[in-house]
């Protein structure tokens, strides 16, 4: 696939706990997307660098990376290296800044820069769940951590003796008469029900609230939910890109 010779793209990289995505934006329109296994970063740079004519990019890693590799990417590409310091277009209120992921900085940045003047609940369904609060004033002051439906699934295999080692399903049994299905509906109906508890506490306290939902399992779960939602599976990447333009900003 080619696309016209734009000078202003922005690449965007994200390095997860399991693998990477990359993406390449003309302003703050996706143009195309890739995953990859986190030992090809370099590879996928240089890819998209031969492919596009990137002048900035941003690059956020939950994981960290190998020292050869961030001296790589520093020396030769004009890249920024999201963390607690990296400028961001909402206030900062988290108690500990230091601590917080980059992950949440970025999707509290998309939150802000989509949605402003609004509050906003974005869920985050990968290796973990995390719930982020963005207030309609752009302040941010926290949320809440909670295992993902992978690290359930092991959790139950990892600290019991007997218990198999399971995936997910579609159908979601009430109640499990085996038990492969009572771990199903454990795991599953776990999840489904917290996430909804959780929409509904805020919901209760602001009727203005929109909840957006992202992350690896969100194709899984928005099918699940009968609150209303934004399903946004590429809203980190979107928060990213608002992040490295909102540094460039005249």
């Amino acid at each position: 696939m080619s696309f016209p010779i734009i000078s202003n793209m922005n690449l965007v990289i994200d390095i997860g706990n399991t693998q990477g995505k990359a993406a390449v934006f003309r302003k703050e329109v996706l143009l195309e997307k890739v995953i990859f296994a986190k030992n090809d970063l370099l590879k996928v740079l240089n890819k998209f660098y031969k492919e596009h004519p990137i002048k900035k990019g941003i690059l956020s890693s939950v994981a960290g990376l190998e020292e050869e590799t961030y001296t790589a990417i520093r020396n030769e590409y004009n890249f920024i290296f999201l963390g607690s310091e990296t400028k961001v277009p909402f206030e900062n209120l988290y108690k500990t800044p230091k601590t917080l992921g980059v992950d949440r900085i970025a999707l509290m940045s998309a939150a802000a820069v989509q949605f402003p003047k609004l509050p906003v609940l974005v869920i985050d369904a990968g290796t973990c769940i995390t719930y982020d609060l963005l207030t309609e004033e752009n302040k941010y002051f926290g949320g809440a951590i909670s295992p993902g439906i992978d690290m359930r699934y092991k959790a139950l295999h990892q600290f019991t003796a007997n218990l198999p080692l399971l995936t997910k399903e579609d159908e979601i049994p009430a109640i499990g008469d085996t038990t492969k299905s009572a771990m199903h509906s454990g795991v599953l109906n776990g999840i489904v029900l917290e996430i909804e508890g959780i929409i509904a506490q805020q919901i209760n306290k602001n009727k203005k609230l929109t909840v957006i939902l992202t992350g690896g399992d969100t194709n899984f779960l928005s099918k699940k939910l009968k609150s209303t939602i934004f399903a946004k599976p590429n809203f980190l990447l979107e928060g990213l890109n608002s992040i490295l333009i909102h540094n460039f900003e005249e």
